[in-house]
């Protein structure tokens, strides 16, 4: 039981979580990369994508795992992004800080989302079922440089912003 949620329960709420934290991103990043900042939209970006970090470490933890891993730099990235968006207001180069921070951290879910279709879904299981084949290491590599690519835009258009 966690949060007095069994389990699977609580996976779901997690995986819930995470969604919101992802279409949230999938909208406020691509906004920001064409130099438009969604006040609503990049809050609720930020706070679900940190609450899928935190929800994943009230998970069970045995070992140390990737997963972990992925959690407490998610966690770090994400509070740095927090400290450009609300303790500075993106101002000057806080606004180039956080379309980094902020596309790293969708980045981040993308790539659990990811790892995650590969292990559960069993069309893309069936292509990659130990996450080392090429189908897999294809998705994460474009994923890689989508991601690259946004947040070029999106720091283009943040120092852009911070000059005019």
């Amino acid at each position: 039981m966690i949060l007095d949620l069994s389990i699977p329960q609580f996976t779901t709420l997690h995986v819930l979580i995470s969604f919101f934290g992802i279409i949230a991103g999938l909208v406020a990043i691509p906004a920001l990369a064409r130099g438009r900042v969604l006040p609503r939209t990049n809050a609720v970006f930020l706070w679900f994508t940190l609450l899928t970090s935190l929800t994943g470490f009230l998970f069970p933890i045995v070992a140390f795992t990737p997963a972990l891993g992925t959690g407490i730099v998610s966690t770090l990235v994400l509070a740095i992004a927090f400290w450009a968006w609300y303790g500075r207001k993106l101002a000057g180069r806080a606004a180039s800080v956080y379309a980094v921070t902020a596309t790293i951290g969708l980045w981040l879910n993308l790539f659990v989302l990811v790892v995650q279709s590969f292990l559960k879904v069993p069309a893309l299981n069936a292509l990659a079922p130990n996450g080392t084949e090429p189908p897999f290491a294809a998705a994460q590599g474009t994923l890689l440089v989508l991601m690259i690519g946004l947040g070029y835009l999106a720091f283009k258009a943040s120092r852009k912003r911070a000059t005019t």
